[in-house]
Parts: C-alpha cells; structure tokens; sequence
C-alpha cells in the first residue's frame, strides 16, 4: 500500500476522536458557563433594576420641579424684585440640577441629553422673560413674563423630556 493511505488510515481516526472530545466537552463547559452568564445577568438586573427605576423617578420630579410655571409658583415671593426672582429661579434650576446629576449612570445617553437640554431650555425661557423685564420691576412681572414665553411653547422642554423618560422605562418592561 502506499504510504500515504497508511499514515492516513492511522491518523485519522485520532484526528476524528480528537475533535468529537473537543465537541463534547466545548459543548458541556460551554453550556454551564452561558448558563452562570444568565444567572449573574439576572441577579444584576435584580439589583440594577430598582436603582434605574428610582433613577427616571427622580429625573421625572426633577423636571417636573424645573417646570416654568410650577418652578415660579414656588420660588416667587412678594417681596421681589424681577432681578432677585430671576437670580433664585436660575439657582433654584441649578441647584435641582447639581442634586440630581448622579442619576445619568443609570439613564440611557440619550435621555441624560434631554434632562439637560430641558434644564438649559428652561435657563433659556426665564432669561427671554427678563430680557422683557425691567430688574427694577416687582418680580410679579417678570413671573408674568415667564407665564406669557412658555404659553407661547407648543410643548415645554420638561415635558419632552418627561416623554423621553416614559418610553424609555416602558422599554425595561
């Protein structure tokens, strides 16, 4: 016989033992280790899940919170004057802000985006309505003005991004 076949007929056998072993035991260590993959998927999601939701809540109230009409509603005082009311609404923003920043680890990118633009928008109405107002001025003008810029909205910035928030927890479900 040639000496070829002969090599061939001793050789191949091994070779097809060889990978049915490999196969087998790929298939067996595979198997368990997709299956402990799962398993710490799921016990993260069962911890990571109430942080997320806690999270959009938060994120929700916050816009909410900074929501024009609402926000001069609990910030005006009689006593002031457009330029100090104009100074504590952009604070109080800022400050709600500051306080709620650490919630984006648990937000998608783009829902982080629109919790900013809507805090940056808001900043925006509220600086349009005191460009309207003399500093001087009771600060019920200038609250006036801010009533008067946001009506003229079809949709508010916290609202859109509230909208945002929603559908992106209806996906976690």
């Amino acid at each position: 016989m040639d000496p070829f076949i002969l090599l061939l007929t001793a050789v191949l056998p091994a070779v097809v033992v060889f990978l049915t072993a490999f196969y087998l035991i790929k298939q067996f260590l595979g198997g368990r280790h997709a299956e402990r993959l799962t398993e710490i998927k799921r016990e993260d999601r069962k911890h990571t899940l109430p942080l997320r939701l806690q999270a959009y809540e938060r994120l929700v109230l916050f816009l909410e919170r900074i929501s024009p009409g609402g926000l001069v509603l609990r910030v005006h005082k009689s006593s002031m004057t457009a330029r100090m009311l104009h100074a504590e609404l952009t604070a109080t923003i800022r400050e709600e802000f500051e306080h709620n920043v650490t919630q984006q680890i648990y937000v998608s990118d783009k829902a982080w985006v629109r919790v900013k633009q809507a805090k940056e928008e808001t900043i925006r109405i509220i600086n349009i309505a005191y460009e309207q107002t003399d500093e001087h001025a009771p600060g019920t003008e200038l609250s006036q003005h801010v009533f008067e810029t946001a009506g003229r909205l079809s949709h508010l910035p916290s609202q859109e991004a509230i909208i945002t928030i929603k559908e992106e927890v209806r996906r976690l479900f």
